[in-house]
């Protein structure tokens, strides 16, 4: 009989890779941001709270805090690094307020990392202390994690339009929720449910948005490329037109 422990590696690694993908899914927003040399519309919020995330749950799944975390440990050490080059980029491309705002959470959020990793390791002595006090922060930090969409779901509701609000990030959300809640099931662990089962339920309410909003949205864009394509006409033939008034002048 499969044992619930294989079970759970099992199911942690299939969640290793789909957390791999989530962290990557934006990888064709930041293609789209370095070929306009413009961040536009996106947002940094989602970038800056998964970093944040990311290195809350490395300290959470440290063998001095939390023993046999290894699966823990890896996917959000790799999340760390994706997150960086993402923040990196958006703080290339952003401009004034803009950049300075990202740039002053990025060095707030390492600095408070940092600080309150000290305080753990140093003033709480056994590794039940040490999970429990990470594990209280990192449930509030993930929680924030899944709802900082909630800013970019207010603007599709506003403006009836999903186009900055990615499909690919909504559907690797929801799968990380849906093998994290199972995993923190089957060997029960509070701190890794209640965010993660809080994320899916954000990620469902982000594809019932998209599903809503989708024919509206590609309507926009319809109507938003044909108005290009009629200014360029018009553009066009106001040239040609003074390339001919021009000609007759000359005569």
């Amino acid at each position: 009989m499969v044992s619930t422990d294989l079970i759970r590696t099992i199911v942690g690694i299939i969640g290793n890779a789909i957390s791999l993908g989530l962290f990557l899914s934006p990888v064709p927003t930041f293609i789209t941001i370095w070929k306009k040399k413009d961040v536009e519309q996106f947002s940094p919020v989602t970038y800056l709270a998964t970093f944040l995330n990311c290195m809350l749950w490395v300290l959470y799944g440290l063998p001095i805090v939390h023993p046999n975390s290894t699966l823990v440990l890896t996917i959000n050490g790799t999340g760390v690094v994706i997150e960086l080059v993402f923040i990196s980029i958006f703080l290339l491309f952003s401009t004034g307020p803009k950049r300075l705002k990202v740039f002053l959470v990025f060095v707030g959020e390492v600095a408070f990392v940092g600080v309150f990793g000290a305080l753990i390791i140093s003033l709480l002595h056994t590794e039940g202390r040490r999970s429990t006090a990470v594990g209280v922060v990192c449930i509030v930090f993930c929680i924030m994690m899944y709802v900082a969409p909630l800013a970019v779901m207010k603007m599709v509701i506003q403006t009836k339009s999903v186009e900055y609000m990615p499909l690919y990030i909504s559907v690797a959300s929801f799968f990380n929720g849906v093998s994290w809640t199972i995993y923190a099931l089957l060997r029960f662990d509070a701190n890794i449910l209640i965010p993660n089962g809080i994320g899916l339920v954000f990620s469902v309410a982000q594809l019932v948005l998209y599903a809503i909003y989708y024919k509206s949205t590609q309507r926009q864009l319809e109507a938003r490329r044909k108005g290009e394509v009629g200014l360029t006409q018009v553009v066009v033939r106001g040239e040609a037109n003074n390339k001919i008034g021009n000609g007759n002048e000359t005569r």
